[in-house]
């Protein structure tokens, strides 16, 4: 079992009184923390502690304790994984115990407060939405181009198992981030000003053009799309989206009632996203 001592940076000088010298340890199941109570007491009046100084105690420990949820998501072989709940510091709780611990006579050990956060999307929705497609679309691309390949499997891994919650906008660039070296992205191909040119992440807009095909229903509000400076091989014309880091996104909103889920592959030459919601689901009505 790891301890550790968190000790803070005081910025006047403490003047000690052993009647005051507290001393409270945190445990979980693998873990425990000793936490010196005295850099948390006024200078002149010991019979108070400073709040100031265990907000920032606070804010370190919520940092040590978050654990994020994780949403279930169906593997590259078609099963649903079930969600992991994540928690987080139960910062009322935690104050309390401080207050007891320091007021009181002897210096005590507690199991640390958390609360649970759950994951937003859990197995059961999962399943509800993907019982109706509500649409597929499928473009192809060279498989020998080894770098461009590379940035549409990435591209399409990101956006994969996405779900959009009704009324809850969508944005390419939001969700499939920077595309960087650090990050994966090899230079390829891309259009600049109607010219070809090689940058990093070239490709990817095969990806938001795909998804832009996918998603173009009745029941899906487009907000932003931009076409590229010249034609593109692999969808038809004007049915392009073309994405930048610094400049266009391709973004939408679920009117539906129900969440939508994406489902992406690439693989084989060919880059396919298909849109799934609940057989239930119908468009807002208006009021």
């Amino acid at each position: 079992m790891r301890r550790f001592i968190l000790l803070f940076t005081f910025l006047f000088v403490f003047i000690p009184n052993p009647s005051y010298a507290k001393v409270m340890e945190l445990y979980d199941d693998q873990e425990s923390w000793l936490i010196d109570l005295k850099p948390y007491i006024f200078e002149m009046d010991t019979a108070l502690l400073n709040w100031n100084e265990i907000q920032r105690l606070t804010k370190h420990m919520q940092n040590i304790v978050l654990e994020k949820p994780m949403n279930a998501y169906i593997d590259h072989e078609g099963k649903i994984v079930k969600e992991k709940h994540g928690s987080m510091l139960d910062v009322i709780q935690f104050h309390s115990l401080i207050n007891e611990v320091y007021y009181g006579e002897e210096d005590k050990r507690f199991r640390i407060p958390k609360q649970t956060i759950p994951a937003r999307v859990d197995e059961a929705l999962l399943k509800e939405i993907t019982e109706k497609q509500l649409n597929r679309f499928t473009t192809y691309f060279r498989k020998e181009n080894v770098e461009r390949t590379h940035n549409i499997e990435l591209a399409a891994e990101a956006i994969n198992n996405t779900v959009i919650f009704p009324g809850e906008r969508f944005s390419f660039n939001e969700v499939v981030g920077e595309r960087t070296k650090e990050r994966g992205y090899l230079p390829a191909p891309v259009i600049v000003k109607g010219e070809f040119s090689e940058d990093i992440g070239g490709g990817i807009c095969q990806v938001s053009s795909t998804l832009f095909n996918a998603v173009d229903l009745q029941g899906i509000e487009i907000i932003e799309r931009y076409a590229h400076s010249r034609e593109v091989p692999y969808v038809p014309k004007g049915r392009d989206a073309t994405v930048s880091w610094w400049g266009p996104d391709f973004s939408f909103r679920n009117k539906y009632n129900h969440p939508l889920l994406i489902q992406a592959t690439s693989k084989y030459g060919e880059m396919t996203v298909t849109i799934y919601s609940s057989k239930d689901a119908a468009l807002f009505k208006e009021t």
